[in-house]
């Protein structure tokens, strides 16, 4: 028994989807989400500013005295180095390994695709996950979507939305040629477009959620190690952001089906 939360970091909104994810899977866990919806999108920036974006958000987190950290963020996941997870002392998970594991289970033809950010793409990490995983005979094709983090930011969300519908129709085009039939939505962001995303691809294409396969791999691995928290009242959660707090609310309370007012403080994460 841990009754310590879980820590979850993202570079904006698009961790509500492992949030939201771990609050059904584990509702007896106190969860803390930090998002650091100043400075996003961090898919665009260069390697070095994301390793120290990660490092100072991973400090914040830490401050919380979690027993476990989540990088809900493919950015973030893909270019973190193995002596900075190494140093955070505890147990960490990003979204790659978790996400690509449930891509080559579910392929049925090898022939894989990868959307996500610039930096995720630009990185190989699923790319090695992938091939580790699968082996040779799973093939990954992979597309950068820098505007589906601002679309979703900005709750260009709904299914019908015809600007988030042209974009995503050209993003996708490489994945409809490749013919694959398994598509990992590579950002945390991307599952708020998934019905434009599996409309676009068919219904023979499988999505698979990063956002779901991290916190499924969060729930396997606090019950292996006895580290699930046990109380009587439903945990509690608390969110954190460096912009301003009445924007992530109105935004988060669509995504999560909940209201979050009351339980959203804005810092300022690069004075701690």
């Amino acid at each position: 028994m841990d009754n310590r939360a879980i820590g979850i970091i993202d570079s904006g909104l698009g961790g509500l989807t492992a949030y939201r994810e771990l609050r059904r899977l584990l509702p007896q866990e106190n969860l803390v989400y930090f998002g650091d919806t100043g400075r996003v999108p961090y898919g665009s920036r260069s390697r070095e500013t994301i390793q120290k974006y990660a490092m100072q958000d991973i400090r914040f987190i830490l401050r919380h005295h979690v027993k476990l950290v989540v990088a809900a963020c493919g950015t973030i996941s893909s270019t973190i180095t193995p002596q900075a997870v190494e140093a955070i002392g505890l147990p960490f998970s990003g979204i790659v390994r978790p996400t690509a594991q449930a891509a080559c289970q579910a392929t049925r033809s090898g022939r894989v695709g990868l959307i996500a950010t610039a930096a995720t793409v630009r990185s190989g990490a699923f790319g090695r996950a992938v091939e580790e995983l699968g082996g040779p005979g799973v093939r990954l094709t992979a597309a950068a979507c820098p505007l589906f983090v601002p679309l979703v930011e900005n709750g260009f969300v709904q299914p019908d939305n015809p600007v988030t519908e042209l974009v995503a129709r050209q993003y996708l085009q490489p994945m409809v040629e490749a013919q694959v039939d398994t598509l990992i939505l590579g950002c945390t962001h991307y599952p708020l477009l998934s019905q434009t995303i599996q409309r676009i691809m068919g219904p023979q294409v499988t999505l698979i959620d990063s956002g779901r396969e991290v916190a499924r791999w969060a729930q396997g691995f606090l019950a292996g190690h006895g580290l699930l928290a046990q109380r009587e009242q439903p945990g509690t959660g608390e969110f954190f952001v460096t912009d301003s707090a009445e924007g992530f609310i109105q935004v988060a309370g669509l995504f999560l089906q909940e209201g979050v007012e009351g339980r959203v403080t804005q810092i300022d994460v690069e004075a701690l």
